[in-house]
């Protein structure tokens, strides 16, 4: 049960983040997406989801959602798969084991660290997919939103 609660979280989260931003729509309705100025700035979801990204992520899936050896180009990714779908396979994970390879995705629902950033990562993910945002930590950002804090601390537990 924990996955679910996990994933009715972060899509409440999904949701809170497009009303409380104005964020525009990705691919559907309650998709998050990144927001860069003319001058490089990128919202504060896209420069946590770079931060997230590369505590949790890049292990497996290499720098900049580029891909490794043995995971898959996380910007391509999501270009193919829907937020819900993204969502889905980092919450309850994938197997994909065929005679010529063999690829795990493990579950990440029980992860405070993945789930309750999953939005972030993914609006990243999907600004290095559009090249909006170029390799490395990005240079400018906007301030962290007190909405952003409280909500953190909701899903992290901290009172």
């Amino acid at each position: 049960m924990p996955v679910k609660i996990s994933v009715l979280v972060s899509g409440f989260a999904a949701l809170m983040l497009v009303v409380q931003t104005g964020a525009t729509l990705a691919e559907g309705p309650g998709d998050p997406t990144f927001r860069v100025k003319d001058d490089g700035t990128v919202d504060w979801y896209t420069y946590s989801g770079f931060r997230r990204y590369n505590s949790e992520c890049i292990v497996c899936h290499g720098p900049n959602g580029d891909g490794s050896s043995f995971a898959p180009v996380l910007k391509d990714s999501v270009k193919r798969l829907s937020y819900g779908d993204f969502l889905g396979i980092v919450a309850s994970g994938r197997r994909n084991v065929t005679t010529a390879q063999q690829n795990v995705m493990p579950a990440f629902g029980d992860s405070r660290n993945v789930m309750c950033y999953i939005d972030d990562i993914y609006i990243y993910l999907r600004a290095r997919s559009y090249e909006k945002v170029g390799e490395g930590r990005p240079e400018k950002h906007d301030d962290r939103p007190d909405t952003f804090a409280k909500n953190e601390a909701a899903c992290m537990g901290n009172k």
